[in-house]
């Protein structure tokens, strides 16, 4: 029988599997900074309060961090192409109400649907794991992971140029046609895969997690405007710290719990994770500050005075660069291994920082800063999920990628607050406003450095993986997940 079988389509073209995956990273990403040229029109655009038109943000925060570890165990259990879908068509769902909206509430559900897609790219990395040839593995997964930057990347200037030039409408039609495009794809190239651990889904261990998860985000993103010492942020912060407590007594009491915590613990996954929270803490401050510096009046003495789709060009080489870097990536983790790579990548990250501090003084310099803190993202965004997969079971890819992917996101929210802070606290008058100070913009810059040597600190802690112990907890587990 097996021989009357025709192999699998994945088998058969991974050279249409990848790109698919990839491009589906792209379109998830791209959402991320749809919004970014609207924000400060949306307060006319939705006819709301400022503080209020914030929510279009943090909802979709909030929606992926809850979304990403849920999702990524629901495709171990019930299939990952299928959560795949399931997130696409949520993407979709929340691109259509948000280009039907003219009102604040709609448009905060439509951007909670859109952070529910989060999940597209551990999941795309976990069917590459699958599916693909060991050979093809370690550059496919590095280019899924490069993909978040390429689409934040190109998703800046698109959006800029299309809210400059058309109705504000039409940025979320077309994320809504690139999800169905990419719906289209995945179902023509993209085949199930037969890794399945079965059980039964921890619902009490999701919500625990995600009351956790909201908790701690929204102090984190509503702290400077509710002040970091009032009751509610506090009372948020302690909710999490109880909330995270309870969850983690659960999970190593249930049979089968959301996350393995006895595997989260290994030393390669845990420093691993560590890591990636840190980086990403790293990561973030780039796109903090240099499109500030960009935009600012050149009035202020170190501002470029540069339109949002100017600033969008400038950036976007940063994300091309990632993708390039890819390949690169993947050699040294073949030949060196990905502990490796993650530390090459994280001192390149802290050299670039390095650089911005001192160039920031016309627009060539940044784009070399950016060029060079984004090559160093791309060879570590490549080598994370092949950490994490060199010492996790193939039956929990996905939930594992799942939840190196939130502990980076839970990084760039908190970087996104310390920098908050830096800058509301380090400013000048200009006119009769205030913006931020140089002296606040490079002090960001080199806490990006540190964090970014942090990173290669942790990094350097992470265990050689053992491959002969991996390929035999995989061979144990297979007979039961297929």
């Amino acid at each position: 029988m097996s021989q009357s079988t025709p192999p699998s389509p994945a088998h058969a073209r991974p050279s249409l599997v990848v790109p698919v995956l990839a491009f589906g990273g792209i379109v998830v990403s791209l959402m991320q900074t749809l919004v970014t040229p609207l924000l400060p029109k949306l307060p006319g655009l939705l006819g709301a309060a400022p503080a209020d038109t914030a929510w279009v943000i943090t909802a979709t925060l909030l929606a992926a961090a809850v979304a990403t570890p849920v999702v990524g165990r629901l495709g171990d259990m019930y299939g990952k192409r299928r959560m795949l879908l399931l997130s696409l068509g949520l993407l979709v769902a929340g691109s259509v109400v948000a280009a039907l909206s003219d009102t604040l509430v709609p448009m905060v559900v439509a951007r909670a649907l859109q952070g529910l897609a989060a999940g597209v790219i551990p999941l795309g990395i976990s069917i590459m794991r699958d599916e693909l040839p060991a050979e093809r593995l370690g550059s496919a997964t590095a280019m899924m992971s490069a993909s978040l930057g390429v689409g934040g990347a190109l998703g800046l200037p698109a959006a800029a140029f299309l809210a400059e030039n058309t109705d504000w409408h039409v940025l979320f039609w077309t994320s809504a046609g690139l999800g169905v495009i990419v719906t289209a794809l995945v179902l023509a190239c993209v085949p199930e895969s037969s890794v399945r651990t079965g059980g039964r889904f921890d619902v009490v261990g999701a919500a625990g997690l995600s009351a956790a998860l909201v908790c701690l985000l929204l102090a984190i993103s509503k702290g400077a405007a509710w002040g970091w010492g009032s009751g509610t942020t506090l009372g948020l912060f302690g909710a999490a710290a109880v909330l995270l407590l309870v969850w983690g007594w659960w999970e190593l009491c249930a049979g089968q719990p959301l996350v393995d915590l006895r595997t989260t613990a290994r030393p390669q996954v845990l420093l691993t994770n560590l890591s990636s929270l840190v980086f990403a803490f790293a990561m973030f401050a780039m796109s903090l500050v240099l499109p500030q510096i960009l935009q600012l009046p050149t009035a202020t003495g170190y501002g470029l005075g540069q339109t949002m789709l100017v600033t969008g060009l400038v950036l976007m080489p940063s994300g091309l660069l990632m993708m390039a870097t890819a390949p690169v990536s993947a050699r040294i983790t073949a030949t060196r291994g990905p502990k490796v790579t993650l530390m090459t990548g994280a001192l390149v990250v802290a050299a670039g920082y390095g650089l911005g501090v001192v160039l920031m003084a016309s627009v060539w310099q940044l784009v070399l800063v950016s060029a060079t803190i984004s090559a160093g993202i791309g060879l570590a965004y490549g080598a994370m999920p092949a950490l994490i997969m060199g010492a996790v079971p193939v039956s929990e890819t996905a939930a594992a990628n799942s939840l190196n992917t939130l502990m980076r996101s839970i990084g760039t929210s908190i970087s996104s607050a310390v920098a908050g802070v830096i800058l509301a606290q380090l400013t000048v008058s200009l006119g009769s406003a205030t913006v931020p100070s140089q002296g606040g913009f490079r002090l960001i810059l080199g806490t990006g450095s540190v964090m970014a040597l942090a990173a290669l600190a942790i990094a350097a802690f992470i265990p050689a993986a053992s491959r002969r112990g991996q390929a035999a907890g995989d061979r144990e587990l297979a007979p039961a997940t297929r």
